[in-house]
């Protein structure tokens, strides 16, 4: 076991973050980060200090040895390490070095693909409004088509904006997948790093703010058209609001994932937020919940509309859909982090 092993069990036996751990030392967390990490070695001063800390010797932490689970047991373990033994530090958890080209690298192509990403989503959500609006307005005689023709060219155009969300989508998604160690593993960052993804958050904070407030307008503000229409008793107006609908949440959704992404890349790199390492464990489990979840409310909502022809109980879904959404997350986001206690 290297010292750099031993600094994380003791560490995290004692529940501490790195940043507890350089208070006890007088250091910067980013000094423990690189020990942790294997970048450098602690001077001797600070061994010391670690063996009274931790209530080890110093021969302890020093010694790279292999040890064995009678060593931990035996009776000569009172002599090496004074208290409890911890979890042993396995490679999946260990702390994967990242290096400022690195970390630049992964913002920026952050930056680049969030919208596309955004882009990809917003045409799957406004893929439905040609086939809605066509079909509605060929029945009622607004329309120059046969309802069977506006039906098809609504469902081509579906297929069409469809297929080219999948492409973006899978496209763009290959040029973040080298990063995808960010979400899952525990990262040591090189010194200054920490320092400067910290003021690109702060300074990207009140745009994150302000496209949060936008976004969520839009998607509850989209619904009050349609209710209104429907007191109106115009089925003609109730298909025109319900695409204006599907494109401002298609509006909301896009703003939320653009500024969403580029939010999370800082935290990622920090390990902040959703993305500590519980959360990132966390966010393992939970991450098919948010597209099966909004893919059956839309299918709900086509559902509701096409069945009962009622805007106005359709137009209800998706704010209704928006509130549980969060409730639902939050609570199995906890039973999950519950579990793995």
């Amino acid at each position: 076991m290297t010292l750099a092993e031993k600094i994380i069990r003791l560490r995290k036996g004692r529940g501490w973050s790195q940043e507890e751990l350089a208070e006890q030392l007088e250091i910067s967390r980013q000094s423990v980060s690189k020990w942790e990490g294997g970048v450098s070695i602690p001077e001797l001063d600070k061994i010391v200090r670690m063996s009274e800390i931790f209530g080890v010797t110093t021969d302890y932490l020093l010694k790279e040895e292999q040890e064995s689970e009678q060593d931990w047991n035996g009776p000569g373990m009172a002599a090496t390490f004074m208290e409890e033994p911890v979890a042993v530090e396995s490679e999946e958890t260990k702390p994967r070095f990242v290096s400022t080209e690195e970390a630049e690298a992964f913002m920026e192509v952050t930056k680049k693909v969030a919208g596309w990403i955004a882009l990809g989503v917003f045409l799957c959500i406004v893929s439905p409004i040609c086939l809605v609006t066509f079909g509605g307005f060929a029945e009622y005689g607004a329309f120059p088509l046969s309802e069977d023709a506006a039906g098809g060219i609504g469902l081509v155009i579906l297929l069409a904006l469809v297929a080219t969300a999948v492409a973006i989508l899978i496209f763009h998604g290959f040029r973040l997948s080298r990063y995808e160690y960010m979400e899952k593993e525990s990262l040591c960052l090189e010194d200054g790093v920490r320092e400067r993804v910290k003021e690109m958050e702060e300074a990207f904070e009140p745009k994150f703010r302000m496209g949060i407030t936008v976004g969520v307008v839009l998607c509850i503000g989209g619904a009050i058209p349609v209710v209104s229409v429907a007191f109106l008793e115009n089925a003609l107006w109730e298909v025109g609001t319900v695409g204006f609908l599907l494109f401002l949440v298609a509006c909301g959704v896009y703003i939320f994932i653009r500024v969403g992404m580029i939010k999370g890349s800082y935290q990622k790199l920090l390990q902040e937020g959703d993305y500590t390492r519980r959360n990132k464990e966390a966010s393992r489990a939970l991450s098919a919940f948010s597209g099966f979840y909004w893919c059956t409310v839309t299918a709900v909502f086509l559902v509701v509309f096409f069945r009962t022809e009622d805007g106005k109980t359709a137009g209800l879904i998706w704010p209704v859909a928006g509130v549980l959404f969060a409730a639902l997350y939050v609570a199995a986001k906890g039973i999950v982090m519950r579990r793995k206690r």
